[in-house]
């Protein structure tokens, strides 16, 4: 589990935008998930939460609510990245990230009748400004 921890915030995680910022999350799992099983998605950046309000999930060309997610039909891939666009600026330079949500596991179960829920925390030190390396990822779409 820890290599799957180590690998969903890659050094190429975050980029800077005219209006704040993106973060491409990597799945911290070891099959690919329905996009509703995400739930309770928060970011900080260096201690300071990302407000709600300051926070989507784009899905190709939608920008949409956070919560949103739990209403989609698609797949998070074990190869994709989930992309965070956040509206707070960042100065230059690294910057602390972390990253909490937790996972609906539908084919495990907690215990009879209820499915397992896994809660995860990312967090790395990334510096804003590299390019995406496409031929290892792709966004979620």
């Amino acid at each position: 589990m820890e290599v799957l921890l180590q690998t969903a915030l890659r050094e190429d995680a975050l980029t800077t935008t005219a209006d704040g910022f993106e973060l491409r999350i990597g799945l911290p799992w070891i099959r690919s998930m329905p996009l509703s099983s995400v739930s309770g998605l928060a970011v900080e950046v260096d201690g300071v939460p990302v407000g709600p309000e300051d926070l989507a999930v784009r899905l190709g060309l939608r920008d949409m609510a956070v919560e949103a997610l739990r209403q989609e039909s698609g797949w998070w891939f074990v190869q994709d990245r989930l992309m965070v666009t956040g509206g707070r600026r960042l100065a230059p330079g690294p910057h602390a990230v972390s990253v909490d949500f937790q996972l609906l596991v539908p084919y495990l179960q907690a215990r009879p009748g209820s499915p397992l829920i896994l809660p995860f925390h990312l967090e790395a030190q990334l510096e804003p400004g590299w390019a995406a390396v496409s031929d290892v990822a792709r966004d979620v779409a």
